[in-house]
């Protein structure tokens, strides 16, 4: 059994009644995030929180609920060895083993349980660039993952049709795959180009109600971070960017794929530090500043000028000045603390 950062009365309590369960594999604490160490250190790791929070407490505890299955990350669970040593041990074949690991467990048969009522220690990356490292390795490994293990769902035998579906799916297609790309064309090359083509229209639920909804679902589990909500919603249209590169990378096993970039931690060390440094300065330009933002940035810009002097029937320049500057920002490192360029 594996046991990580759980009080000893838990996992006592929790031993005996993995004890009498066959097919009881993986008790998950819920909420870890809500104990993060540094949520509060800065505008990023607020967002970094927002996303996190909603990620455990609808998409783990749902998948807890209703398909027993949600993909474990690698953070505080409990497992039972005769479940690893059926689910074929630890494998290195991707960047996202525990994701991995739970998949294969779950064609064997084994179910997970989410307890929403455990809080454990946590620490969120700190500066954009780790985020995106991590961001890069977890998009990626799933999405090949995908790819490796789309047969073995279709054939498993001790998992339902039901389940399967949902696995290849919503799980692995559309959130790994679809939702990236689909995210990063529509709102950062298909939006911008079409305020300079009059003939081309975009309907307006695609481009707003659709995204409103989801934001006011992912809002909903965190009400006192509503006034960072504008800025969360900026955020992710820059990450669908590195996302949807990463999903590429893994699906059609392009140069990078393998690439592992662990995210320091600060630790104990962090209570005494305001802004928790990552990696130290460095003077190279290309490692003080993100050029793909900032390309970015200057196409948005663009678009956003012309459409202010030739609005036409539409008036996006708004939006996009605003995204164009979330892009900058965030290319020259500026997260929200006092150390801009990590």
């Amino acid at each position: 059994m594996l046991i990580s950062n759980l009080n000893r009365t838990f996992c006592s309590e929790l031993s005996h009644s993995l004890c009498t369960i066959r097919k009881l594999l993986l008790f998950k604490p819920g909420g870890p995030l809500n104990f993060a160490v540094n949520d509060t250190t800065s505008l990023l790791t607020r967002v970094q929180k927002m996303f996190f929070d909603y990620h455990f407490k609808v998409e783990q505890e749902a998948g807890s609920a209703t398909f027993a299955f949600f993909s474990f990350n690698g953070t505080a669970g409990v497992w039972r060895t005769v479940a690893i040593k059926e689910a074929g041990g630890w494998k290195d074949r991707t960047t996202v083993e525990d994701m991995d690991l739970a998949v294969r467990a779950t064609l064997k048969g084994w179910k997970f349980v989410y307890v929403g009522d455990i809080r454990v220690k946590s620490e969120l990356p700190s500066t954009y660039k780790a985020y995106c490292r991590q961001q890069f390795r977890w998009s990626s490994g799933g999405a090949n993952l995908f790819r490796k293990m789309a047969k073995d769902v279709l054939v498993a035998k001790d998992v339902s049709l039901l389940k399967k579906s949902y696995m290849l799916y919503s799980f692995f297609l559309v959130r790994r795959v679809i939702a990236p790309t689909a995210a990063c064309i529509l709102y950062n090359i298909i939006l911008p180009v079409s305020v300079t083509i009059p003939e081309l229209y975009l309907p307006v639920w695609g481009v707003a109600y659709i995204p409103m909804v989801l934001t006011i679902v992912t809002a909903i589990r965190h009400p006192k971070n509503l006034h960072i909500m504008p800025f969360w919603i900026l955020f992710e249209s820059v990450m669908t960017v590195r996302r949807m590169r990463a999903a590429l990378t893994g699906l059609l096993e392009l140069d990078g794929l393998n690439q592992w970039v662990v995210t320091k931690k600060v630790g104990n060390d962090l209570e005494d530090s305001e802004v928790p440094l990552l990696q130290k300065t460095r003077k190279r330009l290309r490692d003080r500043v993100n050029f793909p933002e900032i390309g970015f940035s200057m196409f948005l810009f663009l678009c956003a000028s012309y459409n202010l002097a030739f609005h036409g029937t539409t008036s996006y320049y708004i939006y996009l000045y605003l995204q164009g500057l979330v892009f900058l920002l965030l290319g020259l490192n500026f997260t929200g603390t006092c150390s801009c360029c990590q």
